[in-house]
């Protein structure tokens, strides 16, 4: 389970809706029969997927044992909380702090004083500036987003490790090096930052630190809170603004910063990418800072927040938490330099032969058959065709291309079966009709039907055949009928009539029976003549035997009596 990506795919819950494809914002899946997996190379780990997979088929790696492991090999293991968990946990800091020893830990410390000196150090050089454009580093998906799909703006990026990362070496600067820390928060991008940072050993989700006081703490209520349990070193203050949607700004506008320096904050991938659009950094002629976030209202609605609270609600408790403190030091205590390089992500580049050639294959022929509706998760049919020719996607992903192909399966299986064919909607009008119906129905209209492109389609089916009373028997009852021999003005139909969506669509297979029930009369009344013919010679050889025993008999008799006559 460890060295599974923090994203991955339980195969056997995934039910190929594709909806993981739609909502990656950088279409990092793969869909292999059917089913859905994570490109790691490509993935940036905003838990997208894993919001939107309907099945819960899309998981967050489960870190917890690592976590233990540090624990049971007797190390102080320091808490790195995040400034969220007061939109999480209905608990008091003491209870807080008490509930996460009682696991194990040594103590516990807020992510938000890390938070504090990235604010202060992002002030200085704000003011120190002369114009351009400055990207905050504190999301790590942000940070991997633009390195990865963005590479002309990583140079923008703050050269600042995220809060976490600074937490982490004020921790180890406080109380050694040899000290293990595990951050708990609700980003699943922090499993990616723990490997490429170095500075702390364990991220958890919140999800995942419920799971483990729902095995080892079965009631919150036998842990009782101490005063003596505080924050180390310290509480922190404006740094728990963080994780709401532009909190970072927040906290350098009251360390203070020059007028001319404007502060955007964009939450939000695809507001993110819609926001550098077109944007020439080179050109500005002021200093702008992009307090940029991931996730849509900030931390708060991160993919492992693990609340049912609405937005507001966690919005409130965490600004009702926030300590101001009189005065704020100008410079930083801690800085982690933080040299970010560029992991552009490069996509082959296919021929346009190569592309239309793999469009016909999903029966898009001319530009007209490119429908871009989306249903595939790709924003066009190109798109599809780039990842088909990639290995990333299949040809049964174009949901129009298997409507068609259902359709002339379909259509090839009516039109060839001997039997008449036809289903009607609850308005009691014909939605399909095959060319045997035609032909047995239609009568002096048969070419008329057949020249037109929706054949019988949308004809009353009272108006073609005098047996309606079954098909709307069937829409009000919900039960199939079996009519054998049905008469119908000179004819004989052998009629299965079923059910085809309750109380809205009907069908029946019909069969003419005419000739074969003909054919039985005629088989049945030669049978009876042979029948009878064979009665009246079988009783001549009975008469003709019976005459014949008789004369034999009277003869012998005869013969008899002579012999009896001598003897005497």
């Amino acid at each position: 389970m460890n060295n599974l990506y923090p994203v991955y795919t339980l195969t056997n819950e995934c039910h190929d809706c594709y909806r993981c494809v739609r909502e990656c914002p950088v279409k990092a899946i793969r869909i292999e029969n059917g089913h859905a997996s994570v490109i790691p190379e490509k993935c940036i780990a905003c838990g997208s997927c894993v919001k939107a997979c309907p099945s819960n088929a899309k998981r967050v790696r489960t870190d917890i044992d690592k976590a233990k492991n540090l624990i049971r090999a007797q190390k102080d293991v320091y808490v790195s909380l995040a400034p969220s968990w007061r939109a999480v946990f209905e608990v008091s800091a003491m209870k807080m702090i008490a509930l996460l020893k009682k696991l194990g830990f040594k103590d516990i410390s807020e992510t938000a004083i890390g938070a504090q000196e990235v604010s202060i150090k992002t002030a200085e050089m704000l003011n120190n500036s002369e114009k351009g454009l400055y990207i905050s580093s504190a999301c790590p998906v942000i940070v991997d987003f633009v390195r990865m799909y963005h590479p002309e703006f990583t140079k923008y990026i703050t050269p600042l490790g995220s809060p976490a990362m600074t937490h982490a070496k004020m921790l180890k600067e406080t109380y050694g090096d040899d000290i293990a820390i595990v951050f708990i928060g609700p980003c699943i991008g922090k499993k990616n930052e723990v490997t490429y940072s170095g500075l702390f050993d364990v991220a958890l989700t919140f999800e995942e630190l419920r799971m483990w006081f729902k095995d080892e703490i079965l009631d919150f209520s036998q842990v009782e809170k101490d005063e003596k349990n505080q924050f180390v070193p310290y509480s922190a203050h404006e740094g728990a603004l963080y994780p709401i949607d532009g909190g970072m700004n927040e906290t350098i506008r009251k360390i203070g910063i020059k007028p001319e320096v404007q502060l955007l904050d964009v939450c939000g991938l695809k507001s993110f990418e819609k926001a550098i659009l077109n944007l020439d950094a080179e050109k500005l002629d002021r200093t702008i800072f992009v307090e940029a976030l991931a996730c849509e209202s900030g931390c708060v609605s991160g993919p492992c927040i693990s609340s049912e609270k609405s937005g507001i609600k966690m919005i409130s408790d965490i600004l009702y938490k926030v300590k101001k403190r009189d005065e704020i030091p100008q410079k930083a205590q801690v800085v982690v330099d933080y040299n970010i390089k560029n992991g552009k992500i490069v996509d082959k580049d296919f021929p346009i032969e190569d592309i239309l050639k793999t469009l016909k294959k999903i029966g898009k022929h001319s530009v007209d058959d490119e429908l871009n509706c989306g249903g595939c998760g790709y924003a066009t049919c190109r798109d599809l065709a780039k990842a088909l020719l990639n290995g990333e996607a299949e040809s049964s992903m174009c949901v129009s291309y298997m409507r068609k192909i259902a359709m002339r399966k379909a259509a090839a299986m009516l039109r060839c079966m001997p039997s008449a064919i036809v289903m009607v909607d609850n308005d009691m009008n014909i939605l399909e009709a095959n060319d045997a119906f035609m032909r047995m129905f239609s009568g002096e209209m048969y070419e008329i039907f057949k020249a037109r492109p929706d054949g019988m389609t949308g004809a009353a089916i009272d108006r073609i055949v005098d047996f309606a009373d079954i098909f709307r028997t069937i829409l009000n009852t919900g039960k199939d009928l079996h009519k054998e021999r049905y008469a119908s003005k000179d004819r004989l139909y052998d009629i299965n009539a079923f059910t085809i969506e309750e109380n809205e669509i009907v069908g029946a297979v019909i069969t003419d029976v005419t000739q074969t029930e003909t054919n039985r009369e005629k088989i049945s009344q030669k049978a009876h003549e042979v029948i009878s013919k064979n009665i009246s010679i079988v009783q001549e050889i009975a008469c003709l035997l019976g005459e014949h025993m008789v004369e034999t008999e009277t003869l012998l008799s005869s013969i008899a009596e002579d012999y009896e006559k001598e003897e005497e």
